[in-house]
């Protein structure tokens, strides 16, 4: 089995279809074979939950290039799983934090453009906290080393400086969205896009 495969990541649902966490394609898995969970698919419109047998069945006849192979059996790459038995509310705001803010702004400063390592970024309060202004999504946003030295203690104005999009608080989506690669995204979106998840998001007190 490809270690990176196994690695891969798998959206999880509790038993009442409210996305709850992610894990590792392996996690999935042995959470599959111990019926502690099953594999949830779209087809047509409308979802289907399989068992580890009828699993093993669904993927004989599948097609792709993403499955696992065993001595015995292969089986195709689950891409979400509900659990069985947990019913746990899952969380609800995004937490006020660096990595966060980093992920909402894709790594990007918010006043030139360029998209950079985590080290080469910090954060920056558009209206600085001298000025007045607050330590909220709507008020700090990624920035490099060098536009964050130019601003300084200054406005937008008196800096001459511009932003690339408005801060705002991250829905839940588009934080997803952002954390992940396209394929999971799309994969994942049918779970994300139901109504309850566009829920307003606080920050940390």
């Amino acid at each position: 089995m490809a270690t990176d495969t196994l690695n891969a990541n798998v959206l999880v649902l509790n038993k009442l279809w409210q996305v709850v966490d992610i894990c590792s394609v392996r996690r999935a898995i042995c959470l599959l074979y111990l019926r502690h969970a099953q594999v949830v698919v779209k087809e047509g419109g409308a979802f289907y939950t399989f068992g580890f047998e009828d699993w093993k069945d669904f993927s004989r006849n599948s097609r792709g290039d993403d499955f696992i192979s065993t001595i015995n059996y292969r089986l195709k790459v689950p891409k979400a799983i509900i659990l069985m038995l947990y019913d746990r509310l899952p969380p609800r705001r995004v937490k006020f934090t660096r990595k966060n803010i980093y992920l909402r702004d894709n790594n990007t400063c918010q006043y030139c453009g360029r998209k950079l390592r985590t080290d080469q970024l910090n954060i920056d309060h558009v209206i600085p906290l001298s000025r007045g202004g607050k330590n909220t999504w709507e008020n700090v946003v990624c920035s490099c080393i060098s536009c964050n030295m130019r601003k300084g203690n200054k406005t937008l104005k008196e800096a001459g400086m511009r932003l690339i999009r408005k801060p705002r608080k991250p829905d839940w989506k588009t934080f997803v969205k952002n954390r992940f690669n396209t394929s999971e995204w799309e994969s994942w979106k049918d779970f994300l896009d139901v109504a309850y998840w566009n829920v307003e998001l606080e920050e940390d007190k």
